[in-house]
């Protein structure tokens, strides 16, 4: 592992660099795809039920290990998630340009409630160790939303 990081905290470094990427690289595919909302919504609750919803979110689990005993991997955690809320504004955005989004909603506040509603849904279904609550939390934010 030497050969590749100077020590412990440029490897911490890089998975979490790779694991940001990672998601916000899927979140922006699926949230450019033709129906965007709803191709992510696939993507998220499949995900939870392929995994059994075993591990959480690859970025958020870092979070209790790390957020508080390490600045320099808080600091990159949460630009991860500020990425992270951005592909998810971007693809609001196409909802709101349409009008499917009431016309006092903010894709950039939207989207951090998106991404709160996820990291939640997904921490509960880790505890139950059912896709349910990923599944639900995700469903009925929609439905409140653009009313499907």
């Amino acid at each position: 592992m030497t050969h590749y990081f100077a020590d412990k905290n440029d490897l911490v470094q890089a998975v979490i660099g790779y694991q940001a990427d990672a998601i916000v690289n899927r979140q922006r595919h699926a949230l450019s795809s033709a129906n965007g909302v709803e191709a992510w919504r696939n993507m998220v609750i499949t995900a939870a039920k392929r995994t059994k919803a075993k591990g959480g979110c690859q970025l958020g689990s870092l979070v209790g290990q790390l957020a508080e005993s390490d600045p320099e991997a808080r600091a990159l955690i949460a630009a991860g998630f500020d990425q992270w809320a951005a592909a998810i504004s971007d693809g609001l955005r196409s909802l709101d340009v349409d009008g499917k989004l009431p016309s006092d909603t903010d894709p950039d506040d939207l989207a951090i409630t998106v991404l709160a509603t996820l990291q939640g849904g997904l921490l509960l279904a880790q505890v139950q160790q059912s896709p349910r609550p990923i599944e639900t939390a995700v469903n009925t934010l929609f439905a409140l939303i653009i009313g499907r």
